[in-house]
């Protein structure tokens, strides 16, 4: 049965509510308000309260959006023509688990003064990219994200969590099972789509306080939904937090020496229901092209998912971050991680339950490529709107192959033995200066298409290189109260 309230309501999935759905639900339910909700530059979700005075009231809202400031919401308008509409998606609407009075919640797009969606809007940017590559390929992009957080608390010694021991604690030993397990059950009604829940490696304690990391993955889904879906994940845990008088932090680093948090991309291609990233039971040619173009531009995906100075302290050695450019089959360490698909074993099911002889052996392939590189301060949509193009652009590169098959690790490649291979390899950016470099020489990528506007990247090429961070893992290195400083700041800034 589907959790959210709307879909078991109206008995019809999402993908075909219609205003007069939203109408219906609303009367018949008694909400009394309706949000609209728009994600802001810096990721974080935006809100316009309505109270329903009247069903003309809400029919004119549903209909016609509103205006908003758009100077306060993107750097790149400038406040003497900054009004846009926000215009709602009545496919993203549900109810608020947070609020007393019964609310609706629906996430809006943004449209200009002439009514067109906003070209510089990070979510149209998506859409774009999305259509470019089924126009081109005649293949559906899916993406799912996972979602990595650390939960902060008083230091509490009773059953105590092992220092970068925590990965798939159990309460007691993990503190905060409780709240992921009412996030995902929250974020389920709010329409997101999730795999599992777990605690992470993270989890150490200073002398009053303690630090317990968690990730929540989603299933593969269309990419506007994929991106839509972590945040509104965000938002609840961070208002489950709240409630719980705890603070979630999804920044990339809390400390130097223990595990930062990612937001791992997990991509696959399906066509007519088939998933085309396995061929014969192994990686198939277009996954492989797929991951030379990415990885021929991963140094400038850095600028849309990396995009704060405490990313490059999470992006070093040994700490299961990716460093390098390359890619390897179940290797933590490089760049772009063939995991585990099951892949020719479709009979481990029925090895362990022998008895039951109605186990079906053929399933459809779960195979995914992963993108290791992004963190909490990502903007979901741009990012994956990166992978598409960088995706398409592989499967365009004549020497692709060539390239994949050049780029390929088999090996721990920070092993004194393979000092030579590591050499080989050329490395991401140390800092937000670097990306923005990097994304300026290879801007041409992404604005291949009018997927990417020129505006934009100059936009994202000057916030970046406005932290002036050249260089500074190097100046900060031992100097913890400095470090401490910077992370403070940037705490929840992702």
């Amino acid at each position: 049965m589907n959790p959210n309230d709307l879909v078991r309501f109206l008995k019809k999935p999402s993908s075909e509510f219609t205003k007069d759905d939203i109408i219906r639900f609303c009367y018949e339910n008694g909400i009394e308000m309706v949000n609209f909700r728009y994600a802001a530059e810096d990721g974080k979700l935006k809100t316009l309260n309505f109270i329903i005075s009247s069903k003309e009231h809400l029919d004119a809202i549903l209909s016609d959006g509103e205006r908003v400031d758009g100077s306060n919401i993107f750097s790149f308008i400038e406040a003497g023509s900054s009004d846009l509409y926000v215009i709602p998606r009545y496919r993203t609407a549900f109810v608020n688990p947070f609020t007393e009075v019964p609310t609706l919640e629906i996430l809006c797009s943004y449209y200009d003064y002439e009514g067109k969606p906003l070209e510089s809007a990070p979510g149209y940017v998506l859409r774009k990219a999305n259509e470019e590559f089924t126009r081109q390929t005649g293949g559906v992009f899916k993406t799912l994200g996972e979602l990595e957080y650390y939960v902060i608390s008083e230091r509490e010694d009773l059953y105590p969590g092992l220092d970068q021991k925590g990965y798939h604690t159990a309460a007691p030993f993990a503190k905060f099972e409780d709240l992921r397990t009412e996030a995902l059950r929250l974020i389920a009604k709010a329409g997101g789509k999730i795999k599992y829940g777990h605690s992470e490696v993270g989890c150490f304690s200073t002398e009053d306080q303690y630090f317990e990391q968690h990730e929540i993955e989603f299933l593969p889904m269309p990419v506007e939904e994929a991106a839509e879906q972590l945040i509104i994940a965000k938002w609840i845990l961070r208002m489950l937090g709240y409630q719980y008088g705890v603070e979630i932090s999804f920044a990339p680093k809390i400390t130097v020496g223990k595990a930062g948090s990612g937001m791992h991309f997990h991509m696959l291609v399906e066509k007519d229901g088939q998933n085309l990233m396995v061929e014969g039971g192994k990686l198939s040619p277009l996954a492989r092209k797929m991951i030379a173009g990415i990885l021929d531009a991963a140094d400038a995906l850095t600028a849309f998912g990396d995009t704060i100075p405490t990313s490059y302290l999470r992006l070093v050695p040994h700490q299961e971050a990716p460093t390098n450019v390359c890619w390897g089959d179940r290797n933590r360490s490089v760049v772009v991680r063939v995991p585990l698909g099951w892949t020719g074993a479709h009979h481990m099911t029925q090895d362990a339950n022998p008895y039951d002889r109605g186990l079906t052996t053929e399933r459809p392939s779960k195979q995914t490529i992963e993108f290791r590189v992004p963190d909490g301060s990502a903007d979901p949509y741009l990012m994956i709107a990166g992978l598409i193009v960088t995706s398409l652009r592989g499967i365009n590169m004549p020497d692709a192959l060539e390239l994949a098959k050049k780029l390929y690790v088999d090996v721990n490649i920070f092993k004194p033995e393979y000092r030579e291979r590591l050499d080989q390899l050329e490395q991401l950016p140390a800092s937000c200066w670097e990306s923005a470099d990097a994304l300026a020489a290879k801007r041409a990528i992404f604005e291949e298409n009018g997927i990417f506007p020129a505006g934009m990247i100059d936009s994202r090429v000057a916030s970046l290189k406005a932290y002036e961070d050249k260089g500074l893992s190097e100046k900060l290195y031992g100097d913890k109260e400095a470090i401490g400083e910077l992370v403070d700041r940037f705490m929840h800034v992702a």
